[in-house]
């Protein structure tokens, strides 16, 4: 079982299953909601997801028709989104995760959309936007 939390700890919950690779998304969205220059996300079914404690205090954001970006509303961290043209996938925030990961980075995607200041350097795959199996 893996663990996660916000800042705060209000909130903590668990991932069943090995995690999938973890995307990083360079959009516009994606670099705002996250105060960085990408979001780093981790696809889990939304039935492998278990929220422990905080449900008082998980609250979301519609940043575009059909996604909710979900957040603790006492510290601010970003836990997960969800999509609704991805129907049972919520896409965990792998910075709110605890310890150790047994995943590794995937790919860049919208990296058209990439903060001008920061370089890719890790030679992973990029795709100026969704990769073609992805969408």
């Amino acid at each position: 079982m893996i663990t996660g939390s916000c800042l705060c700890g209000g909130i903590r919950y668990e991932v069943s299953g090995p995690l999938e690779p973890i995307q990083v998304c360079h959009c516009g969205q994606c670099r705002k909601a996250q105060g960085a220059a990408f979001a780093t996300n981790i696809p889990v079914a939304e039935s492998h997801f278990r929220l422990l404690t905080g449900q008082d205090l998980l609250n979301s954001f519609s940043s575009s028709p059909g996604k909710q970006r979900c957040f603790c509303n006492r510290c601010g961290s970003p836990i997960f989104s969800r999509n609704e043209r991805i129907p049972g996938v919520l896409r965990i925030r792998a910075g709110t995760l605890d310890g150790d990961l047994d995943t590794r980075l995937q790919a860049h995607f919208f990296t058209a959309h990439k903060a001008n200041w920061f370089e890719i350097t890790d030679r992973l795959p990029c795709f100026a936007e969704f990769a073609p199996s992805v969408e």
